[in-house]
């Protein structure tokens, strides 16, 4: 007789179960299976159930399943079974309870991975409380059998596995430990919080991967990745490291879940295509597909072409690169930090068909690795050739190598039976030890283990391994670095540790082999790194991440502010050797040991002795005639003015200062305007006794010496009151100057204008010029007065000195040293001139023939017979000054027709009076 029943709800629980009555609906009918399917599994009796989910069988084509997995497969879902051992077999954990397990096939399928997680939560079904069900007769309804605890669910493998199952498994509070899932996406505990691993996220295998890709300089890479949560969320986290440190993607391309020969062929051809000099591949590929690709490389014989960098998914597997080892030579892969577990190798190692009836995949790995066949007797085998299995093998290092996931499985295992011993202990008390559980345990509360004691559990295994888990249920990341090379002893393929990673990269790069057997490092860039001075152009396109530039070498006054820009240095300032920054530089001023103060310096001492030898002897010799004819306080104004331009020679070449550079702006002009002033005076004076003379015997105006001291002061005032007006509206100072082109140089200058100083001498200029003029104009005056002539041959190389300075000034504004050598040098040639043209015969008679210095001379203009017309004027003596006053000389002027005054008479005496 059937018996229907009603079920006794609240509304939320209602609802709950509405929303998973639907969602089983829909996983039934999405994949055609019924709940109540029957499906292997290896199992393990006992009082608290442990789910277990591995990838026994390979991905097949069309969504079923392919040939057996050795090492992902059986040696993974043996290291479950063989950690219950253990375990149940401790009597620290759970003592008198047995821990069983129900293990199943996802055959590296989400839908199949899905199908296979409804035999965990059919228990949930079956443990209801039956005082929510009532028959119709209102009595209760009885379960047929004692429902068992559903603790948790170990695995899957993949993370798109284990995205699937986590989002199924959280709907009934069922907590899931996995062992291989890195997907970073899986730390989200807002969307997965009852999945947590013993294996760190990719986010921390992908910051690995760039520091390997940084270590060797390589900023233009491709990507393969496997469709899925661990090929994408790898990838994404990897570029969004590498982008932060300049590395730039050539190629990204997945490889689709139901990828065949074809599509990998297609991926290689990509990357082939993609430019040579993207050679290195970053690989986030679960095992079968990096088997594709290297199979894909192998059929298009590109060996050397690529250089892996390769995930944990292809990791130290054998069976990714079996058959195809030379298209994997020079990989380096990470691996998961995994200690070995001696005792897992003798148990397996003690595993035969006969004896292991719990794992009903164990034949078909029996006859895998010994390539047998069972004999069938549905089927017999008919090839006479074939190799049967008896059972009797016996399995060695030559098909067996322990995978690396092993202890992660280990010690998955360990932390949920650690957590169900405390909460056990805590809930149960002193009943721990009973067969039976307490009744508070046999209806677990998936979320008071995961929250309360799973997530808090932290030990150190039997190997040494800690294991903990943070707020995001994830373990440490630590990776070793394996390159796959050739043993040149064996001559076999295999895989060698040379590195590891923690929080930072230690490699040995000494130990690696590359693609082809070479130790050089290939070079994976789309552009040649820069050198230190050159900055890169990306085009008007770029941007700050690209890796296709070319390199422009930065100017000799710029500094590199980043890989990107060139800027200049500051004014004064130049690029350090490195061009990293900028130094000021020492400010450059005329230094009184070098070839260009030393010429000036000898120059303008040679002129100050002789300046001051003839000061001297002038006035030693102030009372003779050829000293006071030739008018002594206009010569000694003269003589200061030479003095006052020798001197002028030490100021400039002084080191720049705001009292030196006002010196310097005075200095120049009043030293030529005190020489330039006397000499126009005394042309001036000469001249207009002359043309005086000529026209009548009346003595010119302001000939005296108090009148010309007066017009010669009047001069060099007009000059002192421009300096000053200069000095107040451009005040003195220093600056600091670049020459044109010379950057680098940087001189500490007076902060004049070299035009505005030009133009303080035109005052001084025009002196010469009327100077000139004079002395031109009394040439012809007998030889009797000839200083005049040396006036004039002053006047004449002064104006040549004059002409070739400005353009030698001006020409050389970037040597600074030759400016102020020429200024000096020119300033102390005007000097000499003067001293040289107008003093040198007065020093020469005065020295060498001191007879002629005397007031009465032999005329031959007293015998001449040439015509002659006299007249009488008065002629100021040049100050024959005996007691202080002036002696007067009345002179009797003879005029000639071709040479004007030739003799002079006094009071009867014929007389000549030489004006030196």
């Amino acid at each position: 007789m059937a018996t229907s029943f009603t079920v006794e709800r609240s509304g939320r629980e209602h609802w709950k179960f509405i929303q998973i009555t639907v969602f089983l609906n829909y996983i039934c009918i999405l994949h055609g299976t019924a709940v109540t399917q029957s499906v292997r599994s290896a199992t393990i009796p006992g009082r608290f159930l442990v789910g277990g989910l591995f990838p026994v069988h390979q991905k097949g084509v069309d969504g079923t399943c392919g040939a057996i997995n050795p090492d992902r497969g059986i040696q993974r879902l043996e290291a479950m079974l063989f950690t219950l051992d253990e375990i149940n077999l401790d009597q620290n954990i759970l003592p008198g309870i047995r821990i069983g397990t129900e293990i199943f096939d996802t055959c590296a399928r989400e839908t199949i991975a899905l199908d296979r997680s409804l035999e965990f939560i059919r228990g949930t079904f079956t443990s209801l409380d039956a005082s929510d069900f009532r028959c119709e007769d209102e009595s209760l309804a009885k379960s047929n059998k004692t429902p068992k605890a559903i603790a948790g669910v170990i695995g899957g493998s993949y993370s798109s596995v284990s995205e699937q199952v986590a989002n199924l498994l959280r709907l009934f509070k069922i907590p899931q430990i996995s062992y291989a899932s890195t997907s970073a996406r899986l730390s989200d505990k807002k969307r997965y919080d009852y999945f947590i691993r013993t294996v760190p996220p990719d986010n921390f295998q992908a910051k690995a991967m760039v520091d390997i890709v940084s270590k060797f300089n390589w900023t233009y890479v491709s990507t393969v990745a496997s469709e899925g949560e661990y090929g994408v969320s790898g990838i994404e986290a990897f570029v969004e490291e590498a982008n932060a440190r300049n590395i730039c993607i050539s190629e990204s391309i997945k490889i689709n879940s139901n990828a065949n020969k074809n599509s990998y062929i297609d991926a290689v051809q990509k990357l082939a295509a993609s430019p040579e000099n993207a050679k290195v591949i970053i690989l986030f590929l679960r095992q079968e597909d990096a088997k594709g690709i290297l199979r894909a490389v192998h059929e298009k014989s590109m060996y050397g072409r690529f250089y892996w960098i390769a995930a944990d998914g292809w990791g130290q597997q054998t069976a990714a690169v079996a058959d195809h080892e030379r298209a994997a030579e020079g990989a380096l892969t990470l691996e998961l930090q995994s200690t070995f577990l001696p005792e897992f190798d003798k148990y397996f190692f003690k595993l035969n068909p006969q004896d292991n009836k719990r794992n009903p995949w164990f034949r078909e790995y029996w006859a895998k690795v010994h390539k047998c066949s069972w004999p069938n007797v549905t089927h017999p085998i008919t090839n006479p050739l074939a190799k049967f299995c008896t059972g009797k093998e016996r399995l060695s290092l030559s098909v067996y190598k322990q995978e690396s996931k092993v202890q992660f499985i280990y010690n998955a295992v360990y932390a949920l039976a650690i957590a169900l011993h405390n909460m056990h202990a805590n809930i149960c008390g002193n009943r721990t030890g009973k067969a039976e559980l307490c009744a508070e345990m046999t209806k677990l509360n998936g979320e008071t283990l995961l929250k309360s004691y799973l997530l808090n559990t932290s030990f150190t295994d039997k190997y040494g391994a800690l294991v903990k888990f943070n707020e995001k249920g994830d373990a440490l990341g630590r990776y070793n670095i394996m390159n796959y090379q050739l043993n040149r002893s064996t001559r076999l393929y295999e895989y060698v540790a040379v590195g590891n990673w923690s929080t930072s990269l230690e490699l040995d790069t000494e130990k690696i082999v590359w693609a082809g057997g070479t130790k050089d490092i290939p070079s994976s860039r789309c552009s040649r790194p820069c050198e230190f001075d050159e900055y890169k152009h990306v085009g008007k396109n770029g941007n700050a991440n690209q890796c296709c530039w070319m390199c422009i070498k930065c100017k000799e006054y710029q500094y590199l502010k980043d890989e990107f820009t060139c800027e200049e240095c500051g004014y004064g300032e130049w690029p350090d050797l490195d061009k990293k920054g900028c130094h000021s530089l020492a400010e450059k001023y005329m230094q009184w040991n070098t070839i260009y103060a030393i010429i000036p310096i000898v120059l303008a001492c040679v002129g100050l002795f002789s300046t001051c030898t003839v000061i001297v002897t002038f006035f030693n010799f102030r009372d003779t005639p050829i000293v006071m004819a030739s008018g002594r306080e206009l010569s000694y104004m003269l003589l200061s003015g030479c003095i006052l331009c020798y001197l002028i020679t030490f100021v400039l070449i002084a080191k720049p200062s705001t009292f030196i550079c006002g010196i310097q702006r005075f200095g120049v002009g009043f030293g030529f305007s005190v020489m330039y002033s006397s000499l126009l005076t005394k042309t001036n004076r000469i001249s207009r006794i002359f043309d005086s003379a000529r026209r009548s015997a009346r003595r010119p105006p302001f000939i005296s010496p108090k009148s010309q001291i007066v017009i010669a002061s009047i001069l060099i005032f007009i000059q002192v009151l421009f300096t000053a007006i200069w000095l107040v509206l451009e005040r003195p100072g220093t600056r600091l100057y670049t020459p044109n082109e010379r950057r680098d140089e940087v001189i500490l200058k007076c902060r004049t204008d070299d035009i505005s100083f030009l133009m303080s001498l035109v005052y001084n200029m025009l002196l010469i010029i009327i100077c000139t003029y004079f002395a031109i104009k009394t040439r012809k005056i007998p030889e009797n007065f000839n200083e005049s002539k040396f006036i004039g041959f002053a006047m004449y190389t002064t104006c040549i000195i004059w002409l070739a300075f400005i353009p030698i000034y001006f020409g050389t504004l970037n040597s600074f040293q030759i400016q102020i050598t020429t200024l000096s040098v020119s300033i102390s040639l005007s000097a000499t001139v003067i001293l040289v043209c107008l003093f040198t015969p007065k020093m020469y008679i005065i020295v060498f023939h001191p007879a002629k210095n005397v007031r009465k001379l032999t005329m031959n203009s007293t015998s001449t017979k040439k015509p002659q017309l006299t007249s009488s004027s008065v002629l100021n003596s040049n100050n024959y000054d005996g007691g202080g006053a002036g002696e007067r000389i009345k002179l009797s002027v003879n005029y000639d027709e071709r040479f004007g005054v030739t003799t002079t008479e006094k009071e009867g005496e014929t007389e000549n009076l030489d004006m030196l």
